[in-house]
């Protein structure tokens, strides 16, 4: 026997090793998929199955939820008006109930965006692995799981056999340390690391977020810093389990229970990366020196303290980031020299699975309370689930909303990529909580600015971007 110890390992090595099956000679890796989530676009992996004559391999592992083309001005299927819209969604309930798959359905209270109901629900647990055919999977790895995103291929492959196919990727260690300063949350903490390292910074690499900072976030917010992981370039995003990650599963309807809740605590308390555990990379940022963010651009690496002014291309050496610079800035209609709290914005957007939680809200609902949304502003809060929605009414936040001016919505992904048909007009400068800024990601030529829900909950009620700290109380 052996004495020799095995060498320390990174949470990531750590649910890697237990989920591979077997490797092939290329070095593609064969992966046991714990869940898999779709949403009401994985319409044409069933199709692939119908025509292969091949039923999903594993429905218990399967959890729907209707999401990207739901409406979010009602909730009836028959009355969604778009023929095609409404027939993604049908095709997910006739799927799901032929093969017993579990459907969270746009009458279901619990329906919501897949990134919010899979933590919500207790069915993103620490350990596990979970694919979904949406790249915004990263969320999940908030509890300590290991989540990425799946083409349709891949999901249509998962279906059939709840396996995948996979190269293993790098390994990144990203710390924050120190103390967040004050109107400065998750989504500020991931702009300025994506405005640090770049869109391909991560490229190749899973990221563990880690330091004191990190450790002294939320769950939710945890979930809004892991969600955006993929704007890094990442493959997945990663946050230790700790006493925060046990305490908002216990008692979630699928976290396990009794002696199942003991016995998980034991798995979950020997995941964390091991003391002496090696990253193929390291970046390390300064938790004090972070500002409320902005962005600017049409790339989330676009983004500067809200107290900054927009770039000028002409002072970056770099011919092609230059030009990159140059049609961003003609896009955005923006000018160099111009102050970020001076541009004015025309909608408000709350929401989407980087924002749309509890303590998204209540902290958009803070700024709110009182005030008056901009004339010519339009604003909208769309709770994540319907179960955000629920809470946010039983505290009351929706009145707050209402009335100040805002619309107060249902469920569902909405303006962050408008597949539903929300979107924002051409021209129109919105201000928003959701993850991606590209140009037409709202709606043709539609202008985004990213930030946090209290800052675009600042710009609803100012009629410009603004610097959370300096509104008055």
């Amino acid at each position: 026997m052996s004495d020799t110890a095995s060498p320390p390992r990174t949470l990531f090595e750590k649910i890697w090793d237990r989920h591979r099956i077997l490797e092939r000679e290329d070095g593609q890796v064969l992966l046991f998929v714990d869940r898999h989530l779709i949403h009401d676009g994985t319409a044409p992996a069933f199709v692939t199955l119908r025509q292969r004559g091949i039923a999903p391999r594993a429905p218990d592992r399967i959890f729907a939820t209707p999401d990207h083309y739901v409406p979010t001005d009602h909730r009836k299927v028959a009355q969604i008006a778009d023929a095609e819209r409404r027939g993604m969604v049908e095709a997910l309930e006739r799927d799901t109930a032929a093969h017993g798959i579990t459907l969270f359905g746009l009458e279901d209270r619990r329906q919501g965006i897949v990134h919010v109901i899979g933590p919500e629900e207790g069915l993103s647990q620490p350990g596990l692995l979970i694919v979904c055919a949406d790249s915004h999977t990263s969320t999940h790895g908030a509890l300590g799981a290991l989540a990425f995103g799946v083409g349709m291929t891949e999901a249509t492959h998962v279906l059939a056999t709840q396996t995948l196919w996979q190269r293993k990727p790098k390994t990144m260690r990203i710390a924050v340390e120190g103390e967040l300063g004050p109107g400065v949350g998750a989504k500020d903490v991931i702009l300025a690391i994506i405005a640090q390292i770049g869109t391909a910074g991560a490229t190749g690499h899973v990221i563990e977020y880690a330091g004191s900072a990190i450790t002294g976030l939320s769950m939710e917010s945890r979930l809004t810093l892991c969600n955006m992981s993929i704007e890094a370039g990442a493959r997945a995003g990663m946050v230790a389990p700790d006493e925060t990650t046990y305490a908002y599963l216990a008692g979630r309807p699928y976290a396990p229970k009794g002696r199942d809740w003991d016995a998980a605590l034991a798995r979950w308390r020997a995941l964390p990366s091991d003391p002496g555990a090696v990253f193929d990379r390291e970046v390390t940022l300064d938790a004090g020196a972070i500002e409320p963010m902005v962005t600017w651009g049409t790339s989330p690496e676009d983004a500067l303290p809200i107290s900054a002014t927009v770039p000028d291309p002409a002072d970056t050496p770099d011919p092609e980031r230059r030009g990159a610079m140059e049609r961003a800035l003609d896009y955005m209609g923006l000018s160099p020299g111009t102050a970020l709290a001076d541009i004015p914005v025309d909608r408000v957007f709350i929401g989407s699975c980087t924002n749309g939680r509890i303590e998204d809200l209540r902290s958009a609902a803070a700024v709110v309370r009182g005030r008056r949304v901009a004339p010519r502003v339009q604003a909208w809060v769309v709770p994540g689930s319907g179960l955000v929605r629920e809470q946010a009414e039983a505290e009351g936040l929706h009145r707050v909303f209402l009335e100040a001016g805002f619309e107060w919505r249902e469920a569902g992904c909405s303006m962050c990529l408008g597949t539903n048909g929300e979107i924002v007009a051409p021209g129109q400068r919105c201000a928003s909580t959701s993850n991606r800024n590209f140009v037409g990601r709202q709606g043709p030529k539609a202008r985004t600015h990213l930030m946090g829900p209290a800052m675009a909950a600042a710009a609803a009620v100012t009629g410009r971007l603004t610097d959370i700290r300096r509104l008055e109380g």
